[in-house]
């Protein structure tokens, strides 16, 4: 389980305003009944949403609703807030979906909150997932992918078993996730928390080059979370063999606190999953200025930090300032490797000091 917050303020604003038509996806038809396709009834009340002036409210209450893609897409002429209280179910009819599950594309001042959780059912299509064999894979669907999206906030639900990524940011400004869960288990394949691409204000980072023409990614700041029994934690990484080269930098990463996570600080310019790319000891993707500072913690792995760059483009302006993660088995033998990386550490366990 992963909680995540950012300090980016964002809000939908404005007056509220008479809707178009009901925003209530229950009055619109959908039933919680964990069987029956609310997909339209949640179309129609964007729609009615989008439609207005002001500041709309979509509610989705208490209950199991199914859905199969949902397609939300502006710009729209008022401020929207989708309350999640009851719980979206991704079909695991693959047919139903073009790309990803839930997609949001231009629009400005969104806020999703409450209490609810986005369930991908992934367990119903990870066998599926061939990506871990193959580059040319065919991506199953992202749980919740915010396009052109400026001023968002998404506070307080969770992501559940997402068939693929959790949630994925791309060329959108201003984005807050805060106090949101993550959860999926050790071995689902491809269920990343959060990805960032050409955005601003974010929170992590990965895969980096494994497409063509992806853009840069700068001005990331991940604070205040807790990072609970998570495979990594916090990972910069890029393929080996990358197809494209992005920059990384201007990265912060404060006041985290690891438990039981596998490996907690990675920068790793030498991705290469399963031996489908070719290992060069070589990168097309720069990383630079990236600061971990008060990270501490629990590994449950020896090599609590691992900061692993390229030979031919090392990683530059990396610091590790008031770092203490200790490895909690019983030898509690922790380490630190660094290869090819230039920068400083500043009031960090010996042991972790590769600096």
């Amino acid at each position: 389980m992963a909680s995540a917050s950012s300090p980016v303020p964002a809000a939908a604003g404005g007056s509220p305003s008479v809707p178009a038509g009901p925003l209530d996806i229950v009055q619109l038809g959908a039933k919680g009944d964990g069987k029956s396709d609310a997909t339209q009834a949640i179309l129609k009340a964007w729609k009615n949403a989008c439609d207005s002036t002001g500041t709309q409210k979509i509610t989705i209450p208490a209950g199991n609703f199914l859905t199969g893609a949902l397609e939300l897409a502006g710009p729209c002429k008022s401020s929207i807030i989708i309350r999640l209280d009851g719980n979206l179910l991704g079909t695991g009819d693959l047919n139903a979906y073009k790309k990803n599950w839930i997609e949001i594309q231009n629009v400005d001042n969104l806020s999703i909150n409450g209490h609810g959780t986005i369930d991908g059912q992934g367990p119903l299509v990870w066998k599926k997932n061939e990506c871990q064999k193959s580059y040319n894979c065919k991506i199953l669907p992202n749980s919740l992918v915010l396009d052109f999206v400026k001023n968002a906030q998404i506070r307080g639900i969770t992501l559940l078993n997402s068939k693929f990524f959790h949630m994925k940011i791309f060329s959108s400004q201003n984005v807050l996730v805060d106090k949101v869960t993550i959860k999926a288990p050790g071995d689902s394949p491809n269920t990343d928390g959060i990805h960032i691409g050409d955005s601003t204000h974010g929170i992590s980072v990965g895969s980096l080059g494994r497409y063509k023409d992806e853009k840069d990614v700068e001005d990331v700041k991940v604070t205040d979370c807790t990072l609970v029994g998570t495979s990594n934690g916090l990972r910069i990484k890029s393929y080996e063999d990358s197809k494209s080269s992005p920059k990384a930098s201007k990265f912060l990463y404060e006041g985290v606190t690891m438990d039981n996570v596998s490996y907690p600080i990675i920068i790793d310019q030498k991705y290469c999953p399963n031996n489908i790319c070719v290992k060069s000891g070589a990168s097309k993707v720069a990383v630079s200025d990236v600061i971990f500072r008060n990270i501490h913690g629990t590994s449950n792995t020896p090599e609590a930090v691992t900061l692993s760059c390229a030979n031919n483009l090392p990683c530059q302006g990396v610091q590790l300032v008031n770092v203490d993660i200790k490895y909690n088995k019983s030898n509690n033998k922790t380490m630190a490797v660094c290869k090819n990386v230039a920068g400083k550490s500043i009031g960090v366990a010996k042991e972790l000091a590769c600096l």
